[in-house]
């Protein structure tokens, strides 16, 4: 039998945690491509997981939006790949088994960022398949959006960073994410080939969007506020937020986005309440956060969660103070 390892995965559609896997990499226990997809996990030489392989798939790269679109209503089972950072490892366990891969990376349509005129709503506007290090870089995004860039800045590592995408990240909609704190916080709008999504509508449930099959995330636009931070309590080896808040100030009143603490993304309503009463940090002192619902696992509590909320909103508001 193979040496197994246990590893502890970043994150996978799952959710589990300390899998064994075997080293399969290794030359000893490298099978081919026909034999790992032939293997049904009985072979006895190999253990009862046996040496996973990703299940076939045919690979297509459309040249524009309107062929990606339309090459997705004639396949079996497809599914976009962008960045690919939870996509692809998914597949290697075999967690999906896409019939097709249809690769976005080399859509013009879907890169760069832009500032708009009010007319259109919205200062800033993130292409779907802009890099999160493109995003922290960014001379724009540090002048007219600095907090977005401290969001991208945040997510992962390096790797994950040159790779992953706006786009990717919020349509996977991960529940401990940085991006869909941003999203909910900046009145951001989320814009697919055919609609707009405000993102207060767009998460809905663990890995759930509002989007529908075949929909495309094009482009996000921001409305800058006038001020605004993340703080985020990062897990050591993932990089993920075990809870992240972004507090951010408008004309208009407070908005206060919260990751990693719930399913998916939310707004701290309660927390915007006390804010606007009085923008202080002890303000939020006396609002109850309750932790029904709230995720409960190895590295925080559902209790350590909800705590985690009011620490952080409260250094939010302290850090905008200072």
């Amino acid at each position: 039998r193979p040496a197994v390892i246990e590893l502890r995965c970043r994150r996978d559609t799952s959710g589990l945690r300390g899998q064994s896997l075997p080293l399969h990499r290794l030359p000893k226990y490298r099978r081919s491509r026909r034999q790992g997809r032939e293997h049904d996990g009985c072979d006895e030489r190999l253990g009862p997981r046996g040496l996973i392989d990703m299940y076939a798939f045919d690979y297509h790269r459309p040249t524009s939006l309107a062929d990606a679109k339309a090459l997705y209503a004639t396949l079996e089972d497809p599914m976009y790949v962008s960045g690919g950072m939870t996509l692809i490892p998914s597949m290697k366990q075999r967690l999906a088994a896409p019939s097709d891969l249809i690769d976005l990376s080399s859509l013009i349509e879907l890169q760069g960022i832009a500032q708009l005129n009010e007319v259109q709503g919205a200062a800033c506007r993130v292409g779907g398949l802009t890099r999160h290090n493109e995003v922290a870089g960014s001379a724009l995004i540090q002048q007219h959006l600095p907090v977005l860039g401290q969001v991208a800045a945040a997510i992962g590592d390096n790797q994950v960073r040159n790779r992953g995408t706006l786009g990717g990240s919020i349509a996977n909609a991960d529940p401990a994410a940085d991006l869909p704190a941003a999203l909910l916080a900046m009145k951001a709008v989320v814009n697919t080939q055919d609609r707009q999504i405000p993102a207060d509508d767009f998460f809905l449930d663990l890995f759930e969007t509002a989007l529908d099959a075949g929909d495309i995330v094009v482009s996000v636009d921001f409305s800058p506020p006038l001020q605004a931070v993340y703080e985020k309590f990062r897990h050591p080896a993932s990089g993920y937020a075990v809870v992240g808040v972004l507090v951010a100030r408008y004309a208009d009143g407070v908005r206060v986005g919260v990751t990693g603490a719930g399913p998916c993304a939310f707004r701290a309503c309660a927390m915007a309440d006390a804010l606007n009463q009085e923008f202080l940090s002890q303000a939020v002192d006396a609002v109850d956060i309750p932790d029904a619902g709230f995720n409960s696992d190895m590295h925080a509590s559902a209790e350590y969660r909800a705590h985690l909320i009011k620490v952080l909103t409260k250094r939010a508001v302290q850090t905008l103070q200072s």
